[in-house]
Parts: C-alpha cells; structure tokens; sequence
C-alpha cells in the first residue's frame, strides 16, 4: 500500500477559522477515493483515530494538536446531470464553487447558503442552514467511506437521519466523499435574479457576522427540554438570547480571545491567540448564563484533540 503521500507533524493553526491550535501527527490530502481508502486503511494499520477537516470553520482544535491521523479531502470534481437537474460534488468542493456551479447552469436552491465557508463534506456533515432551509432538502444520495475499512457505498438522504445541526456521520463511523444534489431548473433572467439574492445574502451575513478567526456560533441553541428550565420567565431556544442579556458583546476578553462585538454567540480571536484562551472564554460565558439562568450553553463549535472534554 502506498502511502508516501502522508506527512507527520502538520501544523493545524493554518488550516482553520480560529487559527489556533498544534500540530497533526500524520496529516494527508487525498485527490482521489482509492488516497482517502489508504489514508484510511494507514489509520487501521498503526491503531490511529482519524479525524476528517474541511476548511475547518466550524471546529477548535487543541493547542497540543492531534494524536492521530487528520485527513483533508481534496476531492474536487463537480459532475452535473442534465437529465435529472443534479450535481454530485466531491467533499473537497467548497459551498461557494458548488453554488456557482449551479448557478452557471441555471440551477436553483443552494443560493440560500451563499456566505457559508466550508466544504461539502463538512456541511452535509452538519447539515447547514440558513433560516428554514436546510442542506438536506437538496441532497438526495451520496457515496461515503467507512473508517474502519475504507469501503465505499451509495447512500440515500434517510440514511443520514438528518437533524438540526447534525447527521449520522456525527457518530464517526463514516466519512463524505460526494453528495448529490437534486435541484430547481431556472430561466437566465431568474438566474440572474439568483445571483442578485446570492450577492444580498452574503452583504447581509457579512454585516451581521463576524467574517474570520471565528467559528460562527459556539454554542448551539437550547433544546425544548433545557430551556424550558431557565428561570425568570426568558423560556426562549436562542442561545444568543440569553448570551446578550449577560452584557458580553464586544467586552469579554480573555488573553486574546474576545466576544464579537457583533454578535454575542461568536468568539473572535486575535493574532497570537490560543485555544485556551478560546476555551477559558467560552467557559466564562458558559459561567455567567448559568449563574443568570439556570441554564448551561453547549458548544455547537467542534472541539478536536482535547485529551479531555474542557468545557463546563
């Protein structure tokens, strides 16, 4: 099996939002299906965990990196069906070049997620949304890798059990490497109209949100059953409900870590910054909605290579 295309000790600060973290132990990119199987199959050989990186925004990855094998798929091809208005995309796509793909032939729908970063892969891991939509009303199969073996298999969307903010591929068995997407034929003049809606979308997120060294929203939003608890009457899902009662925006600093000022449920780090000083942070505002509410915030951000789960 050849695996010379595998490295040791990659630093992982480069290759995510919060630019933060250490270094890889084994770290590859494969360009095709049979790479990622014999990264995989490497990963079995040498009793390794893996874990698979998009374009890592929605991760923190521990200052002491990770002791294992971090696979970064490159897989690129994008295949469009005229016959049946779907596009399959290796999960190495990101969602930008995925929304104009469909755009350039006139196809309609993923506009809806312009601005997101990230890959196919990760976000039909996480399944992204944007308002009432989300990725998987569009997906309709994908092929994915097993980790344990390296085999592949078709899948349809039910079997991802599709949720907000998760899938199946949550459980860490699988691994993306395509999906496909069933999508809405449009005329030029609506496309055009597209593009206009895709422009608004990301003017609209880039003045809401912060647009790097973040991870969008750390914590996800409470469920019926958490915040069903919160005392003094705020019985509300919105994390960032509670997040801005506790007066944070902008002000709650640790090291060089900070709240946004735009946004009360998105930590932006600075030059120099650390993952603890990210996770020292984010526990102090777990801290404080506690203390407020009764309630505990938990991250929607992924917490990778932590030896130990560091948040409340």
């Amino acid at each position: 099996m050849m695996t010379n295309f595998i490295q040791k000790y990659v630093s992982l600060n480069d290759k995510n939002w919060f630019k933060t973290g250490g270094k890889a132990q084994f770290f590859v990119e494969p360009k095709t299906t049979k790479e990622f199987s014999q990264a995989i199959l490497f990963a079995k050989a040498n009793a390794l965990p893996i874990f698979v990186l998009g374009k890592g925004a929605n991760i923190l990855i521990s200052d002491e990196g990770f002791s294992g094998l971090v696979i970064h798929p490159q897989l690129k091809q994008i295949e469009f069906n005229s016959e049946t208005n779907e596009l399959t995309a290796g999960a190495g796509v990101t969602i930008s070049d995925l929304i104009n793909c469909c755009l350039d032939n006139n196809l309609s729908g993923l506009e809806e997620f312009s601005g997101i970063p990230g890959t196919v892969g990760g976000s039909v891991y996480i399944n992204i949304h944007y308002y009432q939509f989300l990725l998987s009303d569009f997906l309709t199969s994908a092929t994915i890798i097993c980790k344990d073996t390296g085999i592949t298999q078709m899948v349809s969307n039910s079997w991802f059990e599709f949720g907000y903010d998760r899938s199946k591929l949550h459980e860490g068995t699988y691994s993306l490497v395509s999906a496909t997407f069933k999508l809405k034929p449009i005329s030029e003049l609506e496309t055009a109209y597209a593009r206009g809606r895709q422009t608004e979308i990301i003017r609209h997120r880039e003045k809401r949100y912060p647009r790097e060294r973040t991870c969008g929203s750390f914590f996800r939003n409470f469920l019926k059953e958490e915040y069903a608890q919160a005392q003094k009457g705020t019985q509300v899902p919105y994390v960032a409900y509670y997040l801005d009662k506790v007066g944070i925006k902008g002000s709650l600093r640790v090291g060089n870590a900070v709240v946004s000022y735009l946004h009360a449920n998105m930590l932006v780090t600075e030059p120099e910054a650390t993952s603890n000083d990210v996770i020292t942070l984010a526990r102090q505002m777990q801290e404080r909605v506690f203390t407020e509410f009764g309630i505990l915030p938990q991250p929607e951000c992924e917490l990778i290579g932590f030896k130990e789960y560091p948040l409340l």
